[in-house]
């Protein structure tokens, strides 16, 4: 089952790590790699930080997507907010 809007689950959690951490780590070490360069702590900071920037970029998502995977919209069947006044 999907994670309802405003909500995260451990399968999101999850799938974030393995789909934006890893991946965008692995590409990083790789273009440092093609480059030449040592892998240090001052080479794989950036990696680090676009890698962690990605896994919230994909968690946000997530947190604004409903059950139905329709962006910033309330889940179908959700009360409607009070009329203002």
């Amino acid at each position: 089952m999907k994670s309802k809007f405003l909500k995260l689950g451990v399968n999101d959690i999850v799938k974030a790590i393995i789909l934006t951490f890893i991946t965008a780590f692995l590409t990083g070490v790789y273009q440092l790699l093609q480059t030449g360069t040592l892998l240090t702590w001052e080479s794989l900071k950036p990696v680090l930080m676009t890698s962690i920037a990605a896994v919230i970029g994909y968690l946000l998502k997530n947190v604004f997507t409903n059950s139905n995977d329709k962006f910033l919209q309330r889940e179908p069947g959700a009360i409607p907010p009070p009329p203002s006044v």
